[in-house]
């Protein structure tokens, strides 16, 4: 199915060479209601369908020390109810309307969404407006939620393995940057969280000046807005939050984190510090991040999965859209038995290839179609074109989703080159590795010959599955 799609999207950009995000979003727009809230719009009437999602300029990276997890219990509060409106029935109305409705909250942002009925819009408009000013929080409440919230930390994180592995590499990446904890918190900082907190974190940050509403799909926009005006507009503005750019120092060294839990299989993680797209090289990393490990073409699929270590499955994350820098993560599922100094050699033997001999015009625009191909998919989504649409705006500004195409379609070999060997360095790494309770493990030592330019340990953290049960790494 993706080998079809990715077929199809090549035979589009051959076709129509002048396709460009700029044209793509040539029909988004923004308006300011009479207190200074941002609504971003984009209207397509392909089907009787809105999107209304109402973001909140904060997030985990908002928190303080000894106070995390704050944002994301009030994103739970939300669903709580105002004087007129229970959230019982909140979502029982927007689910009857044939709808649906979510939040989430991540280190950015926190996003309320609901997707319905075009002739409905005026409905989520009035529920939003809502509880964004007139939210009823309750201590009984918070009482019941908060152990909900622990409940959903010890499913997501304390018996996921992979997810807990992540959690700890993050907190040892990450120094200075509020990245450095979880966007769920640590166990002992949600335990300590108090009703009077939740109160001071929605009064700081749930008003307009802090605040933006993105809404696609079919609507027209003078008409939208006069709703909009009437039921968000009369919310007083409020102040707006410092936002400060927050950018770790260079690493003096690689740090390693090793993780052992009971688990089925071992995980592998190189994290590296890499900028996000205030920064050309943004986008190089995109396509650098296509030729690793899109499709089973790519050369971690080939030296990783088929080849001779034998992973089960090698994956590259990277998100250019936060509002500070972040990391570009390779991460590799481990088979019982296999070698982990094998598998993460291999990988700083790819990286090092990136660095010494540059890419193929074939292999170089395969990777760029794709990623043309996944940006023109999500516009497909009047849901997913909002949620881009957001990150945009949080990480810079919404209009500068309008370089993304331009700036992948001109990278080159020479930039491939620059950029891998500026931010993959041992220097600038971070890894993680799973080790299955009981099993042995051959990590890569420091007698080992590396790749991307040896360099010094920072530091390094072991934990075992008695440790970390009570322990937490803030």
């Amino acid at each position: 199915m993706k080998v079809a799609r990715s077929f199809v999207l090549l035979v589009i950009f051959l076709l129509f060479p002048a396709l460009c995000s700029a044209q793509a979003f040539k029909d988004a727009s923004e308006a300011r209601l009479s207190n200074g809230l941002k609504v971003i719009m984009f209207e397509n009437h392909k089907a009787p369908i809105i999107s209304l999602q109402v973001w909140h300029r904060v997030g985990a990276r908002n928190e303080k020390t000894g106070k995390t997890g704050l944002a994301h219990m009030l994103e739970h509060m939300m669903f709580k109810g105002t004087s007129k409106v229970s959230g019982e029935e909140f979502v029982r109305t927007i689910y009857e309307l044939g709808g649906d409705q979510n939040a989430s909250t991540s280190h950015d942002s926190t996003g309320y969404f609901e997707t319905l009925a075009s002739d409905r819009i005026k409905v989520p408009i009035d529920f939003e407006s809502d509880r964004m000013s007139n939210l009823v929080l309750r201590e009984s409440d918070f009482r019941t939620e908060r152990m909900v919230v622990l409940e959903e930390r010890r499913m997501r994180v304390d018996d996921n393995p992979q997810s807990f592995l992540q959690e700890q590499l993050e907190a040892a990446a990450f120094q200075s940057q509020p990245y450095h904890w979880p966007v769920i918190g640590w166990p002992q900082d949600i335990e300590r969280l108090t009703i009077k907190d939740v109160k001071a974190f929605y009064s700081t940050y749930y008003n307009p000046a802090n605040t933006f509403v993105v809404v696609t799909g079919d609507f027209k926009k003078q008409a939208l807005l006069a709703e909009m005006e009437k039921a968000f507009g009369k919310i007083p503005a409020g102040t707006p939050a410092e936002q400060l750019f927050i950018e770790d120092p260079p690493q003096p060294g690689e740090r390693r984190v090793t993780v052992e839990r009971p688990a089925q299989v071992g995980s592998l993680i190189i994290a590296f510090h890499v900028p996000n797209l205030r920064s050309r090289d943004s986008y190089v990393l995109e396509v650098i991040k296509a030729i690793l490990a899109e499709g089973k073409t790519s050369r971690f699929y080939s030296h990783l999965v088929r080849g001779p270590a034998r992973a089960i499955e090698a994956d590259v994350d990277y998100n250019l859209a936060t509002h500070d820098p972040g990391l570009f993560y390779i991460s590799v599922t481990v088979l019982p038995g296999k070698d982990f100094g094998t598998l993460e050699q291999t990988i700083y033997d790819d990286l090092e290839l990136l660095k010494k001999n540059p890419v193929g015009f074939r292999e170089m625009q395969k990777a760029k179609n794709q990623l043309e191909a996944d940006f023109v998919f999500d516009k497909e989504s009047i849901f997913s074109l909002g949620q881009k649409l957001a990150e945009y705006e949080i990480a810079l500004d919404w209009a500068s989703i309008g370089a993304y195409v331009p700036s992948i379609r001109s990278v080159t070999a020479q930039e491939i080159q620059r950029v891998a060997s500026k931010y993959f360095t041992a220097q600038n790494r971070n890894v993680g590795i799973l080790i299955p309770a009981g099993q042995p493990v051959n990590p890569l030592t420091d007698a080992a010959p590396q790749s991307a330019g040896g360099g010094k340990k920072d530091k390094s953290i072991r934990l075992r599955a008695s440790d970390v049960l009570n322990e937490v790494i803030p």
